[in-house]
């Protein structure tokens, strides 16, 4: 039998278990993000803040962020080591079809999906995505303040909202419906602030040529946040998220994260 003879051997022996103890509990995080921040289009300043949010949002709720490096490509095999995944005011083209595949397979694998703010200004041309977001950002008039709606208070990190709210932000006017089971939670009313906008030059018409994109609002019902089920996963958006600010206030911060614990697994609805 091996007896350890030195208080100097036991000190060694017990701060090696220490430390293995240590790292098996950092290892049971709740669930892994994988953050996509990547733009090949407008990119908004906020995002350094949302890095930071959601790092800290992590912590705080103990689950797993890793941020995707633009030069480094999704694969199939590396999605498989995340239950969700983050696009964090993406903007364009930003996956080639390699990508697009992998992402598709990953979501019909049983995940989920977090979009935040500009993720609805993000590949148009992939009609899967614009689905699975559930609405494509058209237009957006200057930032103001306004009054939000909260519509479902059943959603994870919605139960303690008040029905309404008043808010500053970039708000988003929205083409049609992509599919028809969007479950919608907030809503902005119209009547408290001024929807209309005109960019010269900025859209198209039908023969291609170029011509000016108006927004004039969406009348009654103009939706802020929404989730659904989608192609064997889940999905969640918030068009919040354009003032840097906004990553320091809980309310916020309340509702990412509960959008991401839902697209992450699934839980946390509660029934009508």
């Amino acid at each position: 039998m091996y007896f350890i003879k030195t208080e100097k051997s036991r000190t060694i022996v017990n701060l090696c278990i220490c430390l293995l103890f240590i790292g098996y509990i950092n290892a049971q995080k709740q669930f892994k993000a994988l953050l996509i921040t990547e733009t090949a289009g407008w990119h908004h300043e906020s995002i350094q803040n949302g890095i930071t949010a959601l790092y800290t949002l992590g912590e705080t709720h103990n689950f797993e962020v890793q941020r995707q490096q633009n030069a480094i490509k999704i694969t199939e095999q590396s999605l498989k080591n995340f239950d969700v995944v983050i696009f964090l005011s993406t903007t364009d083209d930003i996956f080639d079809d390699i990508e697009q595949a992998a992402f598709e397979k990953y979501i019909q694998s049983g995940k989920g999906y977090v979009g935040i703010h500009a993720a609805s200004d993000t590949e148009y041309d992939w009609e899967w995505y614009t689905k699975l977001v559930g609405r494509m950002f058209h237009i957006h008039p200057v930032q103001q303040t306004a009054k939000l709606n909260i519509i479902n208070h059943n959603f994870p990190g919605l139960e303690h909202f008040p029905d309404t709210l008043l808010w500053t932000d970039e708000w988003y006017e929205f083409g049609e419906e992509k599919v028809s089971d969007l479950q919608y939670l907030i809503t902005v009313d119209e009547k408290s602030f001024d929807p209309n906008v005109i960019w010269k030059n900025r859209g198209t018409n039908s023969n291609g040529q170029v011509v000016d994109r108006v927004g004039a609002g969406m009348g009654k019902f103009h939706p802020i946040s929404w989730y659904h089920e989608y192609d064997g996963g889940r999905a969640f958006y918030t068009s919040l998220g354009h003032i840097k600010n906004v990553y320091k206030n809980q309310w916020f911060l309340d509702h990412l994260y509960g959008g991401i614990y839902y697209a992450a697994t699934g839980k946390g609805v509660l029934k009508k």
